[in-house]
């Protein structure tokens, strides 16, 4: 066990990789918001309430004129009543975690943030409270290209967790502050989106933070950002009088996150060539699980080393694992997880949630409106990570994700993945679209487009999009680039519509040693067609049948036979080639790569060529 006196960050604030992303050219026409926070917090453990005070300096890069604001106020959902209690009390499937729990917390586990004033520029203005978001209205315009200051004086009270944050969960963390400060709405070319806060996702605007947190002496701290008072912590062994002030420093983020324990345990471990990983876990653990967190550290370099390699450069100087919250969540540069778990699942829940660190925390989609780029791509490159470091069976899992896939889609409630985060009429059908469907998008276009464009398409999104909430439309442009394929009926099929893939080997017929094919598209969705040739003995012929709409085809094998192009319109495609043995089978997509919703019509064997 190390010393919880230790540096908790990086003391030096680094802020080169800010100067490399601003040498980056920025896609035309792009702009965005910019924010900065002045934070001081001052929190009572015994109560689980603090009072704060935040400056925040609001930069408008867009070319409208801003005449009011929104602040979320995330902590008011944990409130009987509340969208959230609600919705979870009238959705057919609740969260496990949440179900009708808010109704019945008593006032002292209720959560809340209240805002007492806010000044724009030293003059106050008024506000209204609906639900999570305070809407304000200016005492002057936001011109183009105009910063503003807000003034605000707040208080919150941290819920019984319940859902994501709160105090004591259910192993006793002491506190898990996640979205616990008035946030500023992200304004884009889409507008305003002050979502309420009902089920799920988050939205934010890059900024800098500077944030001061008061709390007991005896309280170790982990979170987003880089220390800049460590000699000034003091940690004390048991409830000594007196408080301490961390100072933490966060540059281009869109979030800020910390929790707070007496009993963590804090081990940190510098990467070669990369960020200093921290890990917070409770001393009170088993005397296994807390072996597991120590395997758990040099694992997570490894993962750290993987997604660097195949995704793109982790930019921040640390990253923590901290246990806390209620099950997985990711935040910036950091994450709180549960630790009461197996050894696998820990590692599962850390490639998952240090993976969102790319794909949330760094592109930062608007996971509210695209679930499924943050939640599948995340899955797809964490299940990429475990086979590669754990040994994980990539084919059974991707197996498991299709079967739960075409359970959906054959279930008649299936809804496109542009559906909100919040208007899934299941929650199941939500964790489905989001991470399994979601993980297939990837799959399948590796499988359409080969994988070398495919490995192109992603570090070249990473590199042009970090930084700037990119669309689903962003990152199918890039891989049509690196590939030269038209992918537009890919993302429109797949993420806008419910339309499903099924095509079917429709007959089979031999005449003088010359085999004929009959396939049928009986699907809406298309797809490239791939079909394998076995004969007995262990031969084998490879055959790809073009997709017309993508006016182009995948490298291909040279033992691959292209044949002509499929268009859609067409139900029907026929093929024919001169037998080279005795067939044993002819099956559609032989590898296993599409998710067709009906596997049953995609062979035929050797009975039935007889």
């Amino acid at each position: 066990m190390k010393s919880r006196c230790l540096l908790l960050f990086n003391i030096a604030v680094v802020f080169c990789w800010v100067a490399v992303s601003a040498q980056r050219s920025e896609p035309s026409g792009y702009w965005q918001q910019h924010i900065n926070y002045n934070i001081e917090v001052d929190i009572n453990v015994e109560t689980s309430q603090y009072e704060g005070r935040q400056r925040v300096v609001y930069t408008n890069n867009s070319p409208d004129k801003l005449v009011r604001a929104f602040f979320h106020l995330y902590f008011n959902a944990f409130q009987p009543g509340s969208e959230m209690d609600v919705h979870s009390r009238n959705i057919a499937d609740p969260d496990s975690r949440v179900m009708g729990r808010i109704e019945k917390l008593e006032k002292k586990d209720q959560g809340y943030l209240r805002v007492y004033s806010i000044k724009q520029d030293g003059v106050e203005i008024s506000g209204h409270v609906a639900g999570t978001v305070l809407e304000v209205n200016l005492n002057k315009p936001i011109m183009p290209g105009e910063s503003t200051v807000f003034d605000m004086v707040f208080s919150g009270q941290v819920p019984l967790i319940i859902r994501r944050a709160g105090k004591q969960n259910k192993e006793g963390v002491a506190l898990s502050m996640a979205q616990w400060y008035p946030k500023l709405a992200e304004y884009d070319f889409e507008g305003w989106h002050a979502d309420p806060y009902i089920a799920r996702e988050f939205h934010g605007v890059w900024g800098d933070f500077d944030v001061k947190l008061t709390i007991d002496k005896n309280f170790v701290v982990g979170g987003t950002g880089y220390l800049q008072n460590p000699e000034a912590v003091e940690i004390s062994s048991n409830k000594s009088p007196g408080k301490n002030t961390w100072h933490f420093i966060a540059p281009n983020v869109h979030d800020f996150t910390w929790a707070a324990d007496p009993d963590y345990i804090h081990d940190s471990l510098q990467m070669e060539g990369g960020p200093k990983l921290h890990f917070y876990y409770k001393k009170n653990l088993a005397d296994e699980q807390l072996k597991d967190w120590k395997k758990l550290q040099p694992i997570t370099a490894k993962l750290m080393r993987f997604f660097n390699e195949n995704v793109g450069p982790y930019p921040y100087e640390q990253y923590s694992v901290i246990q806390g919250g209620d099950g997985g969540m990711e935040y910036g540069m950091c994450t709180l997880i549960t630790a009461n778990r197996s050894f696998e699942s820990l590692v599962g829940v850390t490639a998952h949630e240090l993976a969102h660190s790319w794909f949330q925390f760094v592109l930062a989609t608007n996971e509210s409106k695209h679930e499924w780029m943050d939640e599948g791509f995340t899955e797809y490159y964490c299940t990429q990570a475990e086979a590669s470091i754990m040994g994980v069976d990539e084919e059974r899992v991707f197996k498991t994700s299709y079967d739960r896939y075409r359970k959906l889609a054959l279930s008649g409630v299936e809804q496109p993945q542009t559906t909100h985060a919040d208007r899934y009429r299941f929650n199941a059908s939500y964790g489905v679209s989001a991470y399994t469907k979601g993980s297939i998008f990837l799959r399948q276009l590796k499988h359409i487009i080969g994988t070398v464009a495919f490995d192109k398409a992603i570090k070249d999104y990473f590199s042009l999009w970090s930084f700037k909430h990119p669309t689903p439309n962003d990152f199918i442009r890039c891989a049509e680039k690196s590939s030269g394929a038209e992918l537009d009926w890919y993302l429109t099929d797949w993420s806008k519509t419910t339309n499903t893939i099924d095509y079917a080997i429709d007959s089979v017929t031999v005449s003088g040693g010359v085999v004929k094919v009959d396939l049928n598209r009986i699907g809406l969705m298309p797809i490239p067609v791939e079909v394998e040739v076995l004969y007995k003995g262990g031969a084998e012929e490879k055959f790809y049948i073009p997709l017309q709409m993508m006016r182009a085809e995948k490298p291909l094998s040279e033992k691959t036979i292209l044949l002509k192009d499929w268009a859609w319109a067409h139900p029907n495609y026929s093929f024919d080639f001169v037998k080279n043995g005795e067939i044993k089978s002819i099956t559609l997509d032989p590898d296993n790569k599409i998710a067709d919703v009906n596997l049953g019509n995609n062979s035929y064997i050797k009975d039935t060529l007889e």
